[in-house]
């Protein structure tokens, strides 16, 4: 049953990923809940994943027009700063409050989803 589990999981991640929406989300949630491992650890996990998804997904994206070259160097330059920020201070905080964090963010992104317009 675990390899099935694993398996989907990969199924599941890769098609949200390839769409560009949270599949390193859903990972998350498969490798803190099912396969035991800590949050901590799966957050780590999940940058390594996304590299390769991510390498495997962009081509399409560029050729089918979806992605905008004008944003693409501002939006990357602030990202890996605030990344690098951002993991600096998730390794000094508490599993048990980066659960809280993860989950509380997981409550507002899907209500937000749940009751937009359009």
């Amino acid at each position: 049953m675990g390899w099935l589990t694993a398996i989907l999981a990969g199924v599941l991640t890769g098609i949200l990923s390839g769409f560009g929406v949270g599949g390193g989300t859903l990972l998350l949630i498969y490798l803190t809940t099912f396969a035991g491992i800590a949050q901590n650890q799966a957050q780590g996990i999940n940058l390594l994943y996304f590299l390769p998804s991510a390498a495997a997904a962009l081509p399409a994206h560029i050729r089918n027009g979806y992605v905008e070259k004008p944003v693409l160097l501002p939006a990357i330059l602030t990202g890996l700063v605030c990344a690098a920020l951002a993991a600096w201070a998730a390794t000094g905080l508490d599993t048990a409050l980066l659960h809280r964090c993860f989950g509380g963010f997981l409550l507002i992104v899907g209500l937000r989803e749940l009751f937009r317009k359009g």
